[in-house]
């Protein structure tokens, strides 16, 4: 079948959905380091994102103006995660991932914070009491929202109980959670967020469960930890829950960290807590809908031991390649 139809509309995709300013910081980038003109850029671009189904700030990401094509060819992007993730994880079957009011309930039995949607605090203002009373930080949401674009974090001191569901209704959030307290070697790592574990599974026609692979996400002095909000990604060792890389950026400008850049603490060799408990819990949970059978799990790692945060049917192919520092087409494709 021509693929190149469906290739074109992809590039049009990517040029409406283009960061401008990002993507001109990476191309100057690339003439200073490689002599490489824009127009050569942008033909380059052209020509590899039809040929290997990438985007156009992923040729940039992926280092593809430094590899040869049987490299490149080892890369997924894009497209080929959007059609992969469609076929493993069907439309009629996202919606628990997709809305996290519905994930919580789906899910709770993994969770070690508690959740609220709005419309459960309008029903039952003694909630919004209970809530407020116990003096933790909230964190309110956006229950379809992702990249913690839609997160704001606040003081329960600071909110009225009165007022607390109008607040939300007129701010676009539509629950709210109990801060997450990570482990005290998480927290020396970096205290600015929750650095969570971002664990790939996949479940095979057969119903085999297998890792794809695990990062962690960490933050640099910012309350979120996801890669497109300027935070590091390291990969972990799947059998020692050691991370045995160093921390990554997805600007192409910034070279990687093995410590970390606000704290000092070494990044390389960080030993993630509870890590047997950790893949145990996100097996178990890997089968729980086994209908969706490709998921990114975030884990918070908690002193008492690993809780869910969320679950991504469409997860993010930078956070899983670029700290390995290779792509990894194959193990999509042995699925």
């Amino acid at each position: 079948m021509n693929q190149l139809p469906r290739r074109l509309l992809y590039f049009g995709y990517y040029l409406r959905r283009m960061d401008w300013a990002q993507l001109d910081k990476f191309m100057t980038h690339v003439e200073q380091k490689c002599g490489l003109s824009r127009a050569a850029q942008w033909r380059r671009v052209f020509h590899d994102s039809l040929r290997f189904n990438i985007s156009i700030l992923e040729w940039y990401q992926f280092r593809f103006f430094e590899l040869v094509d049987a490299e490149k060819s080892r890369w997924a992007g894009t497209g080929t995660m959007y059609e992969f993730q469609r076929r493993v994880n069907p439309t009629s079957a996202r919606e628990v991932l997709n809305d996290k009011r519905k994930f919580y309930k789906a899910y709770r039995q993994f969770f070690r914070h508690a959740l609220y949607d709005r419309d459960e605090l309008a029903a039952d203002p003694t909630k919004v009491r209970d809530l407020l009373s116990r003096n933790e930080r909230l964190v309110f949401k956006d229950a379809t929202g992702n990249c913690g674009a839609s997160i704001v974090i606040r003081e329960s001191s600071e909110l009225d109980p009165a007022t607390m569901v109008d607040q939300m209704k007129a701010t676009g959030h539509d629950m709210v959670e109990s801060f997450v307290q990570q482990h005290d070697d998480l927290n020396a790592l970096s205290p600015s967020g929750v650095n969570t574990v971002r664990v790939f599974t996949l479940l095979d026609d057969a119903g085999n469960y297998s890792v794809l692979g695990c990062r962690l996400r960490i933050s640099v002095d910012s309350p979120v930890d996801n890669l497109a909000a300027g935070n590091l990604a390291a990969p972990i060792d799947d059998g020692t829950g050691v991370v045995n890389g160093a921390g990554v950026y997805s600007d192409i400008t910034r070279d990687p960290e093995t410590v970390h850049p606000v704290t000092g603490v070494p990044i390389e060799g960080f030993r993630i807590p509870y890590w047997s408990e950790t893949l145990k819990l996100v097996e178990k949970a890997s089968r729980l809908h086994p209908e969706n059978r490709s998921i990114g799990w975030d884990v918070v790692i908690t002193p008492e031991g690993p809780g869910l945060i969320e679950g991504n049917h469409d997860w993010c192919k930078l956070v899983w390649q670029l700290p390995v520092r290779q792509g990894l087409m194959a193990r999509l494709r042995a699925s």
